[in-house]
């Protein structure tokens, strides 16, 4: 199946976590070895006494629950890596997509091989996983900035109160050192929610794939030609046309970005400093040049935009004074940009 996706132009990756299904041979085996982290020596549980000190600790997650690997341990570490590289070797796969590794997956009360580590240098250890492989996605992470790493936001639900976060985080990811970043899931990553088409916002859909589109990376997390009629899907396949168009340059900014640390995506006010736009949340830059303003309420047929001092040239070849702020109609199918002249 991977070769039949590679002849056909893709790129594989894997979705990983650090967790290990606890009955079975191999969790068993890890834990022989120390390789997982414990319960501390005085932990008893009253329904079944024989499972006390030092035994591995169950973690409920989103899909169960499990072990956890103890990444302080080097021969954990080890293993984990040598499985992965395994998978390379052996099916070419290109990637992983290292999910979970959240600090409140490692609570401080267990023990881990590393005396006193905390929560956060836990999923630090997990996020040192993924610069063995260049291809890589993670959702938590601690101390890792200017490193390559594909970092996206947290998961974000299926309605328009998440799709106004958008900016904020990803602007503020990048701030702190994260460039190589991911909005999520176009329309929301919780997949529950397309699971009936009674509950699908297609015009959501239509303008979270507009956020996406100038952004670092664009992620469906359902195909948008199961869920959409004909006008929404035209207007997304016109957003994923016009980041086809815009590509160049978001690479040219990726390596920008790996040489000087300097975001990807950017607030107004880091781009134009000390004149009032520090409060901006609902438009950003792709660069230093590039202002986005897309429709982000549901319904919404104009959209008001603070264009700073210059000439700015619209997505419609209008050329507009900055300086000020202006009001711009915006149809279903349009995302709002200008380009500093």
């Amino acid at each position: 199946m991977i070769a039949e996706l590679h002849s056909l132009g893709f790129r594989v990756m894997l979705w990983v976590c650090p967790f290990v299904s606890p009955d079975t041979d191999v969790s068993r085996d890890l834990a022989k070895k120390d390789f997982l982290i414990k319960n501390a020596s005085d932990t008893r549980i009253a329904a079944a006494p024989w499972m006390n000190k030092e035994q591995p600790a169950i973690i409920y997650w989103w899909n169960g629950a499990s072990a956890v690997l103890d990444l302080s341990h080097p021969g954990a570490e080890k293993w984990f890596k040598s499985e992965l590289q395994h998978l390379v070797d052996e099916y070419g796969v290109d990637g992983f997509k290292l999910d979970a590794g959240d600090s409140y997956f490692y609570p401080d009360y267990l023990v881990s091989h590393k005396k006193d580590i905390t929560p956060n240098e836990h999923s630090e250890l997990f996020g040192k996983i993924g610069l063995d492989f260049p291809l890589n996605e993670y959702r938590a992470m601690w101390k890792m900035a200017g490193q390559p790493l594909a970092q996206r936001l947290s998961d974000k639900g299926h309605n328009w109160n998440d799709i106004k976060s958008l900016i904020p985080n990803i602007t503020g990811q990048g701030l702190m050192g994260y460039a190589f970043t991911c909005p999520d899931m176009i329309g929301g990553g919780e997949f529950t929610s397309f699971l009936q088409a009674s509950t699908i916002d297609q015009q959501l859909i239509v303008r979270s794939a507009q956020v996406h589109a100038l952004m670092p990376m664009m992620q469906f997390s359902v195909a948008p030609w199961r869920i959409l009629d004909k006008e929404h899907l035209r207007a997304v396949k016109k957003a994923v046309a016009l980041r086809e168009e815009f590509t160049p340059l978001i690479m040219s900014l990726a390596e920008e970005a790996a040489q000087t640390g300097q975001p990807i995506v950017r607030t107004m006010e880091y781009v134009f400093p000390d004149q009032g736009y520090e409060t901006v949340k609902n438009q950003f830059l792709l660069g230093d040049s590039v202002l986005v303003a897309p429709i982000i309420d549901k319904n919404q047929g104009k959209r008001t935009v603070l264009l700073p001092k210059g000439k700015w040239k619209s997505d419609d070849n209008k050329t507009y004074r900055g300086g000020r702020e202006i009001v711009v109609d915006v149809a279903l199918d349009r995302l709002l940009y200008f380009v500093k002249h």
